[in-house]
């Protein structure tokens, strides 16, 4: 009897100095730091490619409706637009990429996403860069 007195004193004196490390009910907040200076402004979405031969190509979201679908784009990425659903890939409607980086991802590839430079044209990257990035979000 002794033995289970002594455990639920230890017990209630073992909660009261959890509760008096609460800070005494006194509520802190953390400051924000302030920073000076202007944000960068928004740029407007870029349709074209430079192909670095001096000729650009513009990229037309209708044909790249299209080129999301013929490309399979859907099997991996979530876009509502296209009625999309794939879990594989990053959902494109969440991360909305610019149309800089669905080139630069559809060319290239990175991680699981494999390079489509040589199954598609420069064009039909700039479509569907610039279905993607017109419509994503």
């Amino acid at each position: 009897m002794r033995r289970a007195s002594f455990v639920v004193v230890l017990l209630v004196g073992a909660i009261g100095l959890a509760a008096a490390g609460c800070g005494g009910g006194e509520t802190k907040t953390a400051a924000p730091e302030t920073t000076e200076g202007t944000l960068p402004t928004p740029t407007e979405t870029t349709t074209t490619t430079d192909t670095g031969d001096g000729d650009a190509v513009e990229g037309d979201p209708a044909a790249g409706k299209e080129v999301f679908a013929e490309a399979s784009c859907a099997a991996c990425h979530a876009l509502a637009d296209s009625n999309a659903s794939g879990a594989v890939g990053p959902n494109l409607d969440q991360t909305m990429p610019s149309y800089d980086l669905v080139v630069d991802r559809v060319t290239n590839g990175l991680g699981g996403m494999p390079s489509y430079k040589d199954s598609l044209s420069e064009q039909q990257i700039a479509d569907v860069a610039a279905y993607i990035s017109s419509v994503a979000g």
